[in-house]
């Protein structure tokens, strides 16, 4: 499990993130000293000091405190201003301290944990008027916008490269794939579409289009301007999103583009590799650095037709032209495989991707890099058992590797035609180091869900009448040879399309080489799943690269600054706008992430560029400017409200309500973190 990227992108983001906090705590710092109020320490970090520097004392490993109680005979905070300066010592530590994700400025008289911290010298925060309080409270949030604001013209001036706002795939049932063109035409958006506008708000990358459908209240209908090739105006579609089965977010149901180029980094081949060979690309001599350039007659510029083109199919192969890195085309008939369905076993194990009860193997795809298990699994196994558990699924395959984290395994895998028993290595996270997939290129069968959930209650499978034990293999349907799953939902479909309602299956059980033939009835919802079945391309989008855009300023310091600001306002709103979706609920809260999150984002972000990690960390600092200003107590919102009700009624509000709302805000703020805590741990187990 690759937990936070590698080292040098880790200590880049540790250091900008201090340096972010480094900055909000200055503006406070520079706006007490401004105000005349006495600062004794600045501090970088939380947790002991690790060093620590105070003028007419000098650099000290830890704290000086003890160099300033030797010489003096008391702690610094305790001797009056005039008598430092006369020997000529500071009255401000500056420490860097253990902990590299926080901060703070201890002024004389003000502590956020204790309301009733008070002095009555001339030099403390409480005898300073209280508008110069008000610029002191604020000036964190002020310095994290200007920091904001200068980092985004530091990237639109070079160019910051991000997800082009253009169509890839649309998920079938998707609001997308159902979204109404406001001038009668057919209704979906297609691959190869680019979304210009949302709302009449310009979009120019892929993530303004998530953020526009995730911040959209529930049922809202989004107005889609759509650029389509072909069309000389605009598309206007209307679309309403849905809440997505596994982010719980708003979405419209739609992937960003993908090239055509396959990639030639070992990572991405360990991905497309298998792939590939069973498509029969490699075999005509299609590998890393060759292009996809047509498909059926149409040229493409994005994976996205073949998708479409694929899903549209009806099971039948669809051609097409690739150009090698030489220039020579080769032509290629894909094979689309079918979508299963996701069903819920009555038992309450983990949703399963299935055909009529029927789930397919799993199949090990390919080894990570550095696994454990080379040498012991290879690429191509079907896995026949684990640790005793016969023919598990893909969900009931991670399901038993996870329960077996740390530990060693039996498994049976089919190899080459026979059967290889093999001692295996699951990590502490519960992981194999190996890449799974359904084995949809054989007619093997794993085990069979006998009842499903479904929204009234269960109900008995297809499946379920054949009391077919796992590892079974169907060979013929209606009497024609079945080889593989593409071939077995093929038949199934043409099947259910004829309107029979029994379909003879010649079935081998484990242990036995001659096929039983049996009945396998199909119910008219069977029919009706059967006839609605989709098709899909077998080479994942994913192990492309995303088509890109550059936002630069084309070296205009002027537009940049336009830029700079626009974005940081736009990202404000966009704050606040998440903190009302999460009242609402349209937003989960399992998708608020704390400092592991920002961190663990953060690595894999390093890895887009220098100049999007300065894009980066000028959002976080946007979104630190925010946090901090909410009327909260213990942050700097709430001290402001304090502030402005001493303005009005002429004193500070009540010890007893300071004590209160503080309570109330550290229950807050404690919360959120546990909160945030374990959503960036379970992100990092689950590799998210």
């Amino acid at each position: 499990m690759q937990l936070i990227g590698d080292g040098s992108n880790l200590v880049l983001i540790i250091l900008g993130f201090g340096l972010l906090i480094a900055i909000h705590e200055l503006g406070h710092f520079l706006a007490a000293r401004w105000a005349g109020i006495r600062a004794d320490a600045f501090a970088v970090g939380m947790g002991p000091a690790v060093l620590a520097y105070r003028r007419g004392i000098g650099w000290k490993l830890g704290s000086t405190s003890a160099a300033v109680t030797a010489r003096f005979g008391q702690p610094a905070e305790s001797i009056p201003l005039e008598r430092l300066r006369a020997e000529g010592v500071g009255e401000t530590e500056y420490s860097l301290r253990l902990l590299p994700l926080g901060g703070f400025v201890r002024m004389k008289g003000q502590e956020d944990l204790v309301p009733t911290a008070s002095s009555a010298d001339s030099d403390a925060y409480g005898a300073c008027p209280v508008w110069k309080r008000m610029i002191v409270v604020s000036a964190g949030v002020v310095a994290n916008v200007i920091l904001a604001i200068a980092l985004y013209i530091a990237a639109f001036l070079v160019g910051v490269r991000f997800e082009s706002p253009t169509v890839g795939e649309v998920r079938p049932g998707s609001p997308a794939s159902v979204a109404i063109d406001r001038e009668g035409g057919p209704a979906g958006l297609r691959p190869g579409d680019v979304i210009e506008r949302i709302d009449g708000q310009a979009v120019r990358t892929f993530a303004d289009v998530q953020i526009a459908s995730a911040m959209a209240r529930s049922g809202q209908v989004l107005d889609l301007q759509v650029r389509r090739e072909g069309q000389a105006s605009p598309m206007h579609f209307e679309a309403t999103p849905m809440h997505e089965p596994g982010s719980r977010l708003l979405s419209i149901g739609i992937a960003p583009a993908r090239g055509t180029t396959i990639p030639s980094d070992p990572e991405a081949m360990l991905v497309l590799g298998a792939t590939l060979d069973r498509a029969g690309l490699t075999a005509a001599g299609v590998g890393p650095g060759s292009s996809l350039v047509q498909v059926g007659a149409d040229p493409v510029t994005t994976l996205g037709p073949l998708q479409w083109a694929c899903a549209h199919s009806g099971g039948m192969p669809v051609g097409t032209v690739w150009r090698t890195p030489g220039g020579e085309p080769r032509s290629v008939a894909i094979q689309p495989i079918p979508v299963l369905e996701p069903i819920e076993p009555a038992g309450g194990e983990a949703p399963e991707q299935a055909l009529l009860g029927f789930a397919p193997l799993t199949r090990i795809d390919g080894l990570q890099a550095g696994s454990a298990n080379e040498g012991v699994l290879q690429a191509g196994d079907l896995v026949a058992a684990f640790e005793g558990v016969q023919g598990p699924s893909p969900s009931l395959f991670r399901d038993l590797v996870m329960a077996r984290a740390g530990q060693q395994v039996d498994m049976l895998v089919l190899r080459q035609g026979g059967t290889t028993r093999v001692r295996a290595s699951v990590d502490t996270n519960g992981r194999l180091g190996v890449l799974i997939a359904p084995a949809l290129d054989t007619a093997w069968l794993a085990r069979t869900i006998d009842r499903q959930r479904v929204q009234d209650g269960t109900v008995r499978t297809a499946a379920a009448s054949l009391e077919v034990g796992p590892l079974a293999r169907i060979a013929s349907i209606d009497g024609q040879p079945v080889r593989d799953w593409i071939g077995l939902a093929a038949a199934l479909q043409a099947a259910a399309r004829r309107g029979v309602s029994t379909t003879q299956l010649g079935l081998i059980p484990w242990g036995r080489s001659e096929p039983l033939e049996v009945q396998l009835p199909l119910s008219e919802s069977d029919r009706a799943s059967l006839s609605s079945l989709l098709w899909t391309s077998p080479l994942p989008p994913g192990g492309f690269d995303p088509v890109m855009t550059t936002l630069s300023a084309q070296g205009s310091p002027v537009e940049a600054a336009r830029m700079g600001f626009r974005e940081t306002g736009n990202l404000a709103v966009m704050t606040w706008l998440t903190i009302d979706r999460l009242v609402r609920g349209t937003v989960p809260v399992d998708q608020l992430r704390g400092p592991v999150g920002i961190v663990h984002v953060g690595t894999r972000v390093a890895d887009r560029g220098f100049m999007y990690l300065v894009f980066f960390m000028a959002m976080i600092s946007v979104n630190l400017a925010v946090l901090n200003f909410l009327p909260l107590p213990i942050v700097d919102g709430g001290l402001f409200l304090f502030l402005v009700y001493e303005a009005l009624r002429g004193r500070p509000p009540s010890v007893r309500f300071q004590n209160a709302a503080t309570m109330a805000g550290l229950l807050l703020i404690g919360s959120l973190f546990v909160v945030t805590f374990y959503n960036d741990v379970m992100r990092l187990v689950s590799g998210g």
